[in-house]
């Protein structure tokens, strides 16, 4: 790989971790890019694409017949291992059926465990979903080290394919071997294309943004985390408060996206809404090939490619709001921003959700591409 050597922006990295893991001990299937939803739509359209396909009947080999809406979920899922630790093995989740998955992924945990001992030679599990380049000035990839990591996603996605196409051996130190590799694409080809997984915000003391990249300083949003996104009054929705900006992204535009409402249904009402209103997508879909979806070069190449593409839209995805009450927080010695983002002009949740209806089309062809060059 010619990825550039980056250092590790270990305080931030650390707080997100502290972050994700407060998240995922109150709700666990919920914390991931896009969601759950949001993955299985790029799992399924990924499936549908490769059916049929000898990249589809390795792929279900690699995963015993688990499809790759199934497994497009689980590295957000093994997060639940990090409050007892994955040698816990009657801890959520748990996949009795496929015990050789389970062993694999356990002994993955184990090996990139989270928390503040996490390093460049140890890193931590959830480092790999994400990369936090400034937005504040137009800047791809390569041109800065603030918010990028050497086991960023980045990083950790061609990392994969060189495990998929025997490049790196199953046994590295990171423990992630084949099945490991094609369950960490079947996700992170999603995480890439949500703009807060790879654009973040960052302020001054003062509370204003800045450029991160000459105020080393500068307090990090952690992708948006740590701030709470306020949506105008409109004639048909009175102001609403998103508790998480980065959250926003993940699962409410695409709730929109799929049912016509960023608000979740009642338990009740979940099923016999959200099933037929998925698969109608998911279907359109994999019929429709999606604009501009198709990526030049080696595989091996495409995620810094990807991430310079969102970059943008990161760019305005933060530009299209003000900043107000941001002030410095600190958690276990860690200092960061907290505050309210609020849209400038009403109409936010219908651009964003134009943004992720593309997304997560160019994603699931992108996954299934991907899986094709890379499965020797």
């Amino acid at each position: 790989m010619s990825l550039p050597k980056v250092r590790s922006p270990r305080s931030a990295l650390t707080l997100r971790y502290a972050l994700i893991v407060a998240l995922a001990l109150s709700m666990p299937s919920l914390v991931s890019a896009y969601g759950p939803l949001g993955h299985q739509i790029v799992g399924a359209v990924a499936d549908q694409k490769l059916a049929g396909t000898v990249a589809g009947k390795k792929v279900g080999l690699l995963l015993g017949g688990t499809t790759l809406e199934r497994a497009s979920t689980i590295a957000d899922e093994i997060k639940a291992w990090d409050q007892n630790g994955a040698g816990d093995l009657t801890a959520y989740p748990h996949y009795p059926k496929t015990p050789w998955i389970e062993q694999q992924l356990r002994e993955f945990w184990l090996a990139n465990a989270p928390g503040p001992q996490a390093s460049d030679t140890a890193p931590s599990h959830h480092w790999m979903h994400y990369t936090d380049v400034p937005v504040f000035a137009p800047e791809t990839y390569r041109e800065g080290k603030i918010g990028r990591g050497n086991w960023d996603i980045v990083h950790a996605i061609p990392y994969c394919i060189g495990v998929l196409r025997g490049e790196i051996t199953e046994k590295n130190p990171r423990k992630i071997t084949k099945l490991v590799a094609l369950i960490l694409l079947a996700h992170l080809v999603g995480d890439i294309h949500q703009p807060l997984h790879v654009g973040a915000e960052y302020f001054s003391e003062a509370g204003e943004p800045t450029d991160a990249d000459h105020l080393p300083d500068a307090l990090a949003d952690d992708g948006g985390n740590t701030l709470t996104l306020v949506e105008n009054a409109t004639a048909e929705r009175p102001r609403h408060y998103f508790h998480s900006f980065h959250s926003y992204w993940d699962s409410d535009t695409v709730r929109n996206l799929v049912i016509e409402t960023p608000d979740e249904l009642p338990k009740e009402k979940r099923d016999a809404v959200y099933q037929p209103a998925r698969e109608k997508l998911i279907a359109e879909f994999s019929r429709i090939e999606p604009a501009k979806w198709r990526t030049e070069g080696d595989a091996s190449k495409w995620a810094e490619k990807w991430a310079d593409e969102i970059l943008p839209i990161a760019r305005e995805a933060h530009a299209r709001l003000r900043f107000d009450h941001v002030h410095r927080e600190e958690k276990d010695g860690r200092a960061f921003a907290r505050g309210q983002a609020l849209e400038r002009e009403t109409g936010y949740l219908d651009w964003s959700t134009g943004v992720v209806r593309e997304e997560l089309h160019k994603a699931g062809w992108r996954l299934a591409r991907l899986l094709e060059a890379s499965l020797p």
